[in-house]
């Protein structure tokens, strides 16, 4: 009888958290659901009736012909892969040598790298500004790739190699691979999981980053989707569903990307805090 009871109470809690777990998956897809609905209507308001709506997809064919959204997709395409290529290499590279290479200061190098997370970009932003300009390199990818680069992905990826044992690395050592190999060969293979993780946590950054395009490109060639994003509404009257259909493909890029990337995403994150 007792085992009965405790088979039904099972069960019963087993049915309210998935009831729980469907109405917050609810309340969390509702905005996206609302934002799709939208953008296949001319309203002008944020208020909308289902017979307003028709799936004729004018306002994605007015995006890109009336408002010109291939070059801002262009551009957050480019940078957003570069600025994932360019931080999964540095942050690598630099995570091997604090984690695997003994030399003195390592530690206080590690933090002030780690201290410079505790500045908020805002701080920062005037002299980068400042920096690219004087060396001619504003209205460029270089400008909007280059400062998405920071500490984080080198301490995700140094606790992640701690798990990497260091007997394999003196072993390639042993059979005459120089650094180079081991790293290329030997590291990055054992550590694409957390590379995965940090390619989705950088590719989000990148491709939702208004502020700093914003500053550093004063040519409408030059735009991201965020920043053009942020044009689409009027000064007196805004067509929100026109707005939403730019928010829409906004969207769903990173949407897609983290959907086919969520297995290795989850266990780069998982394994980053394995001690060796």
């Amino acid at each position: 009888m007792a085992s009965v009871n405790k088979s039904l109470s099972s069960r019963i809690v087993t049915i309210l958290l998935t009831i729980l777990m469907g109405a917050a998956a609810v309340v969390a897809f509702y905005p996206f659901v609302y934002m799709v609905l939208l953008s296949f209507t001319n309203s002008t308001s944020l208020r909308f009736q289902m017979s307003d709506i028709s799936l004729d997809f004018v306002n994605y064919v007015d995006v890109f012909n009336r408002v010109k959204f291939a070059t801002p997709l262009k551009n957050s395409i480019i940078v957003s892969f570069f600025t994932c290529l360019l931080n999964c290499i540095l942050c690598s590279m630099a995570a091997y040598g604090l984690e695997k290479k003994r030399f003195r200061g390592r530690n206080l190098i590690f933090g002030i790298y780690m201290a410079t997370l505790a500045v908020p970009g805002q701080v920062t932003m005037i002299p980068v500004f400042l920096m690219m300009r004087n060396m001619g390199l504003l209205n460029s990818y270089i400008a909007l790739i280059l400062p998405a680069c920071d500490a984080f992905g080198v301490f995700l990826i140094k606790q992640f190699m701690t798990s990497v044992p260091d007997e394999l690395l003196e072993a390639a050592q042993i059979d005459g691979a120089n650094e180079v190999r081991t790293f290329t060969t030997i590291v990055i293979p054992l550590i694409k999981p957390v590379l995965v993780s940090l390619t989705v946590f950088t590719f989000i950054s990148a491709w939702n980053n208004f502020l700093w395009p914003l500053v550093i490109c004063t040519d409408t060639n030059m735009q991201t989707l965020t920043v053009a994003l942020s044009l689409l509404q009027g000064k007196f009257e805004t067509n929100y569903g026109l707005v939403m259909a730019g928010s829409t493909m906004t969207f769903i890029v990173p949407f897609v990307l983290y959907v086919f990337l969520q297995k290795q995403f989850v266990e780069g994150i998982a394994l980053s805090g394995i001690k060796g």
